[in-house]
């Protein structure tokens, strides 16, 4: 459950921002550098020693954190495209709940552009709500998907299933042609109606239950009366069903208000949409099982005077064309001065308030075939989680964890993709508190009318407090090398001579940055089983040693039992 206390009215709520590309100044910046603390002079003329041939050195404050973000920091998000397209029914999928129980603790969003178009129906699934299919499957298609509800209803607790190879192979296929049905409503931005039935419902939050995640459910926005107020009945519908199963869920209304106008024709004020949070807030308390629920919103980005607006662009519109491009620093630094802009607003109306990034992924549109999928993406999605953190945003939710196109975290196969193996360390290193890093480095100085970027970036973190293997007081580095050289890193300061774990994560195969496979020092990473993760076994670094990062990888380093002040708490 999130932290917040239940809110008592409509903008007393966490404002959630759905920034669809993420951003970000490295933190090796001037404010944390201070080059001066441990540059030496070479005198006489005498060769450079060692530290003249190391290109940073690299303290943390470890006596109090900067931010203090949510413990379900990395989160994550499906798009209600998954029922149209048929994989929602495959949630229950042994090894798709195992990836996710992964990633916990974490909120599952059920949100996005789609959100407003979902209508409850409180039935179980007919076939008429499953969309298009190929006629010479369809019938064998939705007797498999019978008979396998029909076993699931029968399991106690957390309900689990095996689907046959070839029940995968009809979906993928079903999937492949509705698909280009989804991609279209996207880029024309014309989207038809979905109905969520009751038997969609009980799926998705066993699937989120299972998993160990907390569902935030979007709710329709657009679903208006004639005098262009919100028409309720289908969420009191839903709000009574889920109350009668006790589902722990909690609330959103809306996507994108801004964006209401170009894809119905009318929009909806900010003064209107304060009256529908207000009328959500009541059902929410008629409703007794809901009557403390946590409401989330508004759905928000694009800072415009008064208003914080939807942000339109995303990190691969139009500039990513091949897998170096992720590596670009201007890509990177694009979205810094929007964040700050936003928690300006929010604090401006509400101070205090928690700041959400959702509907976060490395491509518009579905993303790219074998780009957006691969190891070079990577490097996007770890610089997005380090600066959102040292912005302040408190929880950052990943889309999608499973899903149509080529954004996602698992693919159609339940095999996890790059992007997903850096979650899971993350996950498993990372804690809530950010600490602020300081770096002195021997770089050359720009030409006239030229900046030299940062390729070197590092965040520093409380190691998560949910690992066993490591006592409070630890610190987790982690580092992003762009440069196409290897960079060495020195430990000063409090970090000096203490042992370090790494974990240095790198692409698997011959494929390079286009790899859709990731080792862990050195070994390929794979599931054992439907259950079974792999050990993610550090390599141990003696005290003193330097940090040696390979050319463009990504690296987290564990700083044990040094004890921080601001990691014992």
């Amino acid at each position: 459950m999130p932290k917040c206390s239940p809110c008592a009215s409509p903008w007393s709520s966490l404002w959630l921002t759905s920034f669809v590309i993420l951003v970000v100044q490295s933190v090796i910046s001037s404010s944390y550098s201070s080059s001066s603390t441990y540059q030496r002079n070479t005198a006489g003329g005498k060769r450079p020693g060692f530290l003249g041939r190391t290109l940073v050195l690299l303290d943390v404050n470890t006596r109090s954190p900067i931010r203090v973000l949510n413990d379900n920091f990395l989160s994550l998000q499906l798009d209600p495209a998954i029922i149209r397209d048929g994989w929602l029914d495959f949630l229950s999928s042994r090894r798709l709940v195992t990836l996710a129980r992964g990633l916990s603790p974490a909120f599952l969003r059920f949100g996005g552009k789609r959100t407003d178009f979902l209508q409850f129906n409180n039935q179980k699934n007919l076939a008429k709500f499953r969309g298009p299919g190929p006629d010479y499957y369809l019938k064998n298609y939705e007797d498999d998907i019978v008979r396998s509800d029909i076993a699931l209803d029968k399991q106690k607790g957390c309900k689990l299933a095996h689907h046959p190879d070839i029940m995968l192979e009809l979906q993928r296929e079903k999937a492949a042609t509705t698909q280009l049905v989804l991609l279209k409503e996207q880029l024309s931005n014309i989207y038809s109606n979905i109905t969520i039935t009751a038997r969609s419902l009980d799926k998705l939050y066993n699937f989120a239950d299972c998993a160990g995640l907390h569902l935030i459910l979007g709710l329709n926005a657009l679903h208006r009366n004639p005098d262009n107020s919100w028409n309720t009945s289908s969420t009191l519908s839903l709000l009574k069903y889920g109350a009668g199963k006790k589902y722990n869920i909690s609330w959103e209304l809306g996507n994108e208000p801004n964006a209401y106008r170009s894809m119905v024709g009318h929009a909806v004020n900010s003064t209107q949409l304060a009256h529908d949070h207000a009328k959500l807030r009541t059902l929410l308390q008629s409703v007794r099982y809901y009557n403390r629920a946590h409401l989330y919103g508004p759905n928000a980005g694009r800072p415009r005077k008064n208003a914080v607006l939807l942000l339109d662009g995303y990190f691969m519109d139009g500039r990513v064309k091949k897998a170096e491009d992720f590596l670009k620093t201007r890509l990177l630094d694009t979205l810094t001065e929007q964040i700050a802009k936003v928690t300006k607003v929010v604090n401006t109306h509400t101070p205090g308030k928690k700041v959400w990034l959702g509907g976060l992924g490395p491509a518009w549109a579905g993303g790219i075939n074998n780009l957006s999928e691969t190891y070079a993406s990577s490097f996007l999605w770890m610089n997005s989680l380090g600066v959102a953190a040292v912005q302040g945003i408190d929880v950052v939710l990943r889309h999608s964890f499973f899903d149509y196109g080529y954004t996602h975290l698992v693919d159609q196969n339940f095999n996890p993709l790059p992007d997903y193996w850096f979650s899971l360390v993350f996950k498993r290193l990372v804690g809530p508190r950010v600490l602020a890093v300081r770096v002195a480095g021997l770089q050359r100085k720009p030409q006239p009318g030229r900046v030299i970027r940062d390729k070197l970036r590092i965040y520093a973190h409380c190691t998560s407090y949910y690992n066993p293997n490591y006592m409070r007081g630890s610190i987790t580095i982690y580092i992003i090398n762009l440069h196409r050289s290897r960079k060495k890193i020195k430990l000063a300061g409090t970090l000096r001579n203490r042992t370090v774990h790494q974990y240095l994560l790198q692409p698997h195969g011959e494929g390079g940055l286009r790899a859709r496979h990731v080792q862990l020092n050195g070994e390929k990473l794979l599931m054992g089983n439907d259950e079974t993760f792999p050990e993610l076994k550090p390599k141990i670094l003696r005290a003193g040693r330097t940090i040696a990062m390979p050319p463009m990888t990504i690296g987290f380093y564990v700083i044990k039992n040094i004890n921080a002040y601001a990691c014992r708490r």
